[in-house]
């Protein structure tokens, strides 16, 4: 006999809002974020403290990079095996222990093990928490979140400087990283209450010969970069590059002979993907240039103080929040193609105006520049972060976010080689013992030129690439060759 009348059905559980989920995943990258801007403010106290000169710091900032290197690539194969939420919930945690460990360290040899093992954790959270936002938010309203993923990771850099400030000077330093732990905190507990724990297909065991040889690769490169800014280190810089690069083109020939490896090169086949990392790779040498020139320019040559130069350069970070807000709607209105052939065109040029900049320009002038400056580019790479997913399919979507997020720290490195070696270039051709005005204007119209130069990788992207995505066309079942005739049609129309 059925029960006349039947106890209701649970309504189902309503889908998390994607701003929500993003700001999950963000207060994680904001925890990292911050964690690094504000450690660059304490490292000379914190060598008074270990009993060492301010620059052997450095190797603390080297062994952070070392995990990065080596963990990033591994991270969309974790991710895959044990789960995203799993795996990111386990960064968050690493993070944060990671911290305890540095500021319990009594001297920099412990202080330097502390920061390897907080850069595993942060190495997995960046590119995990971005697969674990692709995986739960569904395609249409893909721009907004990673618009809103971003924001809390650009307060982070205003907010360092601060309240490093703050912490170094009324407080102890070692507080710089035991206030990671509330934020980590906060951050794990909304995963493991609100992220499901999505699972990838692994198509073979580990690729453990491919770590070792991505990690040296990827590690020499990341020192030869970043060391490329100090004149005294040219022997060493040369033989970290041609490390690298040698055992970076082993690596290539390696992931031809194996079915799973490690970095999926064949993911730059896929169009959207392809065009994204080459193009997105180009734009982040100018990127990875400006918070090196910058402040140099208006501390060396402009005669302001870092704090000064600091309230001027802050202007990028706000102009790239306030662009959030107009995202999407610019790329539904106009697509990805057409905006990002024409914003590219114009960020480049924005950071080009930093060539101009004289000390006797007003500087409500100056700041409202990068303002504009860090609104176009925001919009570009937020451009790029999205559409460089358009054709991924979900099996393959743990091994693109671990190769994007790989070639874009990379990039970064490469942006302040390629700025100091401008800058050197034009000293030695100019004869200046120091940089002067002019050997910053040239070397702003060098990484300028790179970025420029994305323009032609810009418009080998299809009219019709992310209109899923953006809404800017619905995708209708047609051949490649009818969209494109169509859209030729609607284009002379």
């Amino acid at each position: 006999m059925t029960d006349a009348n039947p106890p209701a059905a649970r309504p189902a559980p309503q889908p998390l809002n994607f701003r929500f989920i993003a700001l999950i995943v963000a207060s994680a990258m904001f925890m990292e974020q911050l964690d690094a801007t504000i450690l660059a403010t304490a490292l000379p106290t914190m060598a008074r403290d270990f009993g060492v000169l301010a620059p052997n710091m450095s190797v603390a900032l080297t062994a952070y990079l070392l995990s990065l290197a080596i963990f990033i690539p591994a991270s969309g194969k974790v991710a895959d095996k044990f789960g995203a939420r799993t795996v990111f919930a386990a960064a968050i945690a690493v993070f944060m222990l990671g911290s305890v460990l540095c500021a319990q360290a009594p001297n920099l040899p412990l202080f330097v093990a502390a920061r390897a093992f907080q850069g595993l954790g942060g190495a997995m959270m960046m590119p995990v928490g971005r697969l674990v936002l692709l995986r739960s938010v569904e395609r249409r309203n893909l721009v907004s979140a990673m618009s809103w993923l971003l924001v809390p990771a650009m307060i982070g850099p205003i907010l360092g400087p601060p309240v490093g400030g703050f912490i170094v000077t009324y407080l102890d330093w070692r507080w710089i990283f035991y206030i990671n732990v509330p934020i980590g905190l906060l951050g794990l507990g909304l995963v493991l209450r609100f992220i499901a724990n999505t699972h990838g297909e692994s198509a073979g065991p580990f690729d453990w010969s491919g770590m070792a040889l991505s990690g040296i690769a990827l590690g020499c490169l990341f020192f030869g970069f970043e060391l490329a800014s100090h004149p005294d280190l040219v022997r060493l810089v040369v033989a970290l590059l041609a490390v690298g690069f040698s055992v970076g083109f082993l690596y290539v020939r390696h992931a031809r002979r194996t079915p799973d490896p490690i970095m999926d090169l064949s993911l730059m086949r896929l169009p959207s993907f392809g065009t994204s990392v080459i193009a997105g790779s180009l734009t982040r040498i100018t990127q990875g240039a400006q918070p090196f020139l910058l402040p140099l320019m208006l501390q060396l040559d402009f005669g302001l103080s870092a704090a000064q130069s600091g309230g001027i350069v802050v202007a990028t970070a706000l102009g790239s929040m306030s662009m959030k807000a107009f995202a999407p709607g610019i790329l539904r209105r106009v697509g990805f193609r057409r905006s990002l052939i024409a914003n590219g065109v114009i960020s480049s040029l924005g950071y080009a105006t930093c060539a101009l900049f004289r000390p006797n320009w007003p500087f409500p002038v100056i700041f409202g520049i990068l303002m504009l400056c860090g609104f176009f580019m925001s919009f570009q790479f937020t451009a790029y972060n999205t559409v460089a997913y358009d054709a991924v399919p979900p099996s393959r979507m743990s091994a693109a976010t671990s190769f994007y997020t790989t070639f874009q720290q990379l990039m970064l490195s490469v942006g302040i080689c390629t700025a100091a070696l401008a800058l050197e270039a034009s000293m030695v051709f100019t004869g200046h013992a120091h940089p002067q005005l002019g050997d910053f204007s040239a070397a702003f119209l060098v990484v300028t030129a790179v970025s420029i130069c994305s323009t032609f990788w810009n418009v080998r992207f299809a009219p019709s690439a992310g209109a899923e995505i953006s809404g800017h066309r619905r995708p209708r079942k047609v051949t490649a060759a009818a969209l494109s005739d169509g859209y030729d049609r609607a284009e002379s129309a």
